[in-house]
């Protein structure tokens, strides 16, 4: 009869879910926050995730992310809970890689933005091609080798492992590198557009030279046609006085009558003069036409 009670009752204890002690889930560590243990489910109760002391257990994990974590949603908590499986060293971790992950993120974006608006101050300049760099970039944003050092190791003493550092690491170096190219380009165009106007100004000059040297080669041509006309009136000249000469001569010799030869040679001292007049008159009227046509 005893033997028969004492196999009920064990039969009775082993249908019971079999819990640890709480001793055992709970561990104390001067250097650590407090760190529960998920309890071991039990094989032949369906409904032991949802017995009253999970539900509890649960809630106390809750409550010591929502403490940890006071800025994260309750949803991801939870979510980050059931993910790992009531494992709060796993939930710590994965909640302290999210917020790393997104603050690491925040930073590659700000640094990004500031990095562009920076490239915007540079490219955009006033009339004399000066850059407004000094007056648009941030004050936050690194500027000289120094200042992305410090930015550099600080990024370093904020990462939790390797692989964080590996990350943040890569960040700042594509970010460094976007601003090398980005300053490089302005100050290419910078230098373009301030040599583009100094060949504008050479440019202008020279054309100016040129009008002027045409002008003056205009004058000096009018000149020399005027030159070669007036030496060639001057050797007709000659030649008529030449003739004059040998008819006088001839009028001395024929006609003994000096009054009548005094007449002869004024009448033609005065067809001579009449010539040159009319002869100055054309050269006038050819310079003059020569004048309106290049006007």
């Amino acid at each position: 009869m005893s033997a028969i009670v004492c196999g009920k009752r064990s039969s009775f204890f082993e249908d019971l879910p079999s819990s640890p002690p709480v001793s055992k889930r709970i561990r104390f560590s001067s250097s650590s926050p407090v760190r529960f243990s998920p309890p071991r489910p039990t094989t032949g109760s369906p409904s032991s995730s949802q017995s009253p002391f999970n539900l509890s257990f649960r809630l106390s994990l809750l409550d010591h992310l929502a403490a940890l974590f006071p800025d994260m949603d309750k949803q991801l908590l939870e979510r980050a809970i059931e993910e790992c499986g009531d494992d709060l060293d796993s939930a710590i971790r994965s909640l302290n890689e999210l917020r790393l992950g997104s603050a690491a993120g925040t930073f590659g974006t700000a640094l990004e933005a500031n990095v562009q608006f920076q490239t915007q101050g540079m490219t955009a300049t006033n009339g004399d091609g000066a850059s407004t760099e000094d007056s648009s970039a941030p004050q936050n944003a690194p500027i000289d080798g120094a200042e992305w050092v410090e930015l550099f190791v600080s990024e370093m003493m904020s990462a939790s492992n390797m692989d964080d550092a590996r990350a943040r690491a890569s960040r700042v170096l594509e970010v460094l590198e976007k601003s090398i190219c980005a300053r490089a380009t302005a100050e290419a165009a910078q230098s373009f557009q301030q040599d583009n106007t100094m060949l504008k100004e050479q440019l202008e000059a020279l054309i100016h030279e040129n009008a002027i040297l045409k002008r003056a080669v205009s004058i000096q041509h009018e000149r020399q046609k005027e030159f070669e006309d007036r030496s060639q009136e001057l050797h007709q000249l000659k030649q008529l006085v030449s003739q004059y000469q040998e008819q006088l001569r001839t009028l001395e010799v024929k006609m003994p009558n000096p009054k009548a030869s005094e007449a002869y040679i004024g009448f033609n001292i005065w067809i001579v003069l009449l010539r040159s007049q009319k002869h100055k008159e054309t050269l006038i009227k050819k310079k003059n036409d020569g004048w309106k046509m290049e006007r």
